[in-house]
């Protein structure tokens, strides 16, 4: 390995103040840029993303929406990133407020049934992009797959913590459960969405009492003691202490 150069103390400068209002410009831009995407992936998936139909739906010029991303491909992988970070915000750090065990994982399902609820009409990254992507390969697929990864990798150790909680049965398989619940949030989406079922949102949640009430801990059976009756205590008299007489 070599040796890299102390750094120069003109990187550690702050930005002229034009070149400033320049690069928070340049940021604004590209985030806005990134919310038309993200919208319009939500309606026709993100395959039919393209620099064309986003420059179209902004305003901008094909040009101005390329210089900022560079291909179809990165700016693909920016509206995945930015669905994720939202995702995450929604649903995921929400959720961190509530106590470890049951009530996280309780708030983190309740928090991704709004979030499916409110995609109903629009539709789902991580669904469509599943369905559009699952046959190919490349960085568009990696980057959703990551995404996707990371969310389950989260809803697995919520179950993990519900356990170590002793409010979830130590023999539960949290892959399992993880899926189980995975799998209520595709058939509401499915069922909402498709085939317009106004019941699926209840049916969802019922399934989820359902997994917990399946996977719970184990009651705990009474102690020994606590479970015989312990017979009434016996009075015993006792005897009085004769008194003596003063002269003896």
């Amino acid at each position: 390995m070599t040796d890299r150069p102390p750094p120069s103390n003109v990187e550690s400068l702050p930005l002229p103040e034009p070149g400033r209002r320049v690069l928070i410009k340049g940021q604004q831009t590209k985030a806005a840029i990134i919310d038309a995407a993200l919208g319009l992936a939500s309606q026709i998936g993100l395959e039919g993303l393209s620099i064309g139909a986003v420059a179209e739906v902004t305003g901008m010029s094909k040009s101005g929406v390329f210089a900022h991303f560079g291909s179809r491909e990165e700016l693909q992988i920016s509206v995945i990133r930015e669905y994720h970070d939202r995702f995450e915000s929604s649903v995921f750090y929400a959720a961190m407020q509530k106590s470890r065990g049951l009530p996280r994982l309780q708030a983190l399902f309740d928090n991704w049934m709004v979030q499916t609820s409110a995609e109903i009409d629009s539709g789902c990254i991580y669904i469509s992009g599943a369905v559009e992507f699952d046959d190919r390969s490349g960085p568009v697929r990696d980057a959703l797959a990551s995404s996707v990864a990371t969310w389950q990798t989260a809803l697995r150790r919520a179950v993990e913590l519900a356990q170590a909680q002793g409010q979830l049965s130590p023999d539960a398989d949290p892959h399992q459960m993880a899926f189980e619940i995975h799998g209520l949030i595709l058939a509401l989406h499915y069922e909402a969405r498709f085939l317009r079922n106004p019941s699926a949102s209840e049916r969802a949640r019922q399934g989820f009492q359902q997994i917990l009430a399946r996977y719970g801990a184990p009651a705990t059976p009474p102690t020994a003691s606590a479970g015989r009756s312990q017979p009434a205590a016996k009075l015993v008299a006792v005897p009085k202490t004769r008194r003596k007489p003063a002269n003896d």
